[in-house]
């Protein structure tokens, strides 16, 4: 009976012996040992609702040599099984098994950014979207009409409704998702901005702020202009004078255009031609910023009717045609 206790007690030094031994290597692994990649960096997408199996495999396809089962332990084990998120994430060279498990808890996700500028075309944000390699393509086939329902949006024509902004995603989210975001930016700050507006403005709507504030974000790259070129087209609106401006012109020309407005694209009637029609175009011709938009529905008093670029970003403002010739005279045609 004594020598099979002794046996008994060998054998169980022996069990917790290993399985400290176990426990030791476990441990070593999950919080020392580098996990081996095929790069320096190497991203890897988690799906919505995949598990801790389904994600080591995920890992191994995208180069990260990570041991399925004893991943599946480590997140079970750790109880951070039910916490790991989807998203899209880096691993780097270095990286313990440990340090890609709460980096998938925390959410802490590799991100990226796209920038609109202001005063960028519809059809510029589309390119840049379309060129750019992080965000998922849904929208090729995609009709502008079709578009426009399924932002929501009351408008038909999408120019001026995204937002210039720099936005922060996710690798593959997709180019719906970001143009949504531009919208409903855009959408809130124009309501916001309308209701603080200045009053007895010739702006019917909100959408027809958004118009004129496109134009004045293509006419003026100068900050302190802004104002005062709005509070130009505002008493032209007032008096029903045509608001005369290229950009309107050069955005209606399409394509055609080539560097250069001649008399004939100022005389050829376009729904964009505010040389051929009075008011407002029909639709913005880019997105205005903020700062646009602001000098729109607060635009400068004065009894200005005309301005003219200084060619150094600046423009020199006039009361009436023959100070505005002579503007012209100094500043265009050199005399």
């Amino acid at each position: 009976m004594n020598k099979t206790l002794k046996i008994f007690s060998a054998l169980l030094v022996l069990v917790i012996v290993g399985a400290g031994a176990a426990g030791g290597g476990a441990w070593y692994w999950a919080k020392k040992q580098a996990v081996p990649m095929k790069a320096e960096r190497v991203d890897y997408v988690v799906p919505a609702g995949a598990g801790p199996r389904a994600i080591a495999l995920g890992m191994q396809q995208a180069g990260i040599d990570i041991h399925a089962d004893a991943f599946v332990w480590m997140a079970r084990l750790s109880k951070l099984d039910t916490t790991l998120q989807a998203g899209a994430y880096e691993a780097v060279r270095g990286d313990t098994p440990w340090m890609l498990m709460e980096r998938m808890s925390s959410g802490n996700m590799l991100q990226t950014r796209l920038t609109i500028p202001e005063g960028w075309t519809y059809k510029r944000i589309r390119e840049a979207l379309a060129a750019n390699e992080k965000v998922a393509q849904t929208l090729a086939q995609t009709t502008d009409q079709e578009l426009m329902e399924r932002l929501g949006a009351q408008q038909t024509h999408p120019e001026g409704l995204f937002y210039p902004d720099t936005y922060v995603f996710v690798p593959g989210t997709a180019d719906l998702d970001i143009l949504r975001r531009g919208f409903q930016t855009q959408q809130e700050l124009l309501e916001q901005l309308w209701a603080d507006r200045d009053p007895d403005l010739p702006l019917k709507t909100p959408y027809e702020a958004l118009i004129l504030a496109s134009i004045v974000e293509r006419e003026t790259g100068h900050s302190q202009d802004r104002a005062r070129v709005a509070g130009v087209f505002i008493n032209r609106l007032r008096v029903g004078m045509p608001l005369q401006t290229d950009p309107t012109v050069i955005y209606g020309m399409g394509d055609a255009y080539d560097g250069r407005i001649r008399k004939r694209d100022l005389t050829t009637d376009t729904p964009w031609n505010t040389y051929t029609r009075n008011g407002l175009p029909p639709t913005p011709i880019a997105s205005p910023g903020k700062a646009s938009l602001l000098a729109t529905l607060h635009p400068e008093k004065h009894d200005f009717y005309y301005f003219v670029s200084r060619g150094d970003g600046t423009s020199e403002f006039s009361a009436n045609l023959a100070a505005h010739n002579r503007a012209v005279a100094k500043y265009i045609l050199n005399r």
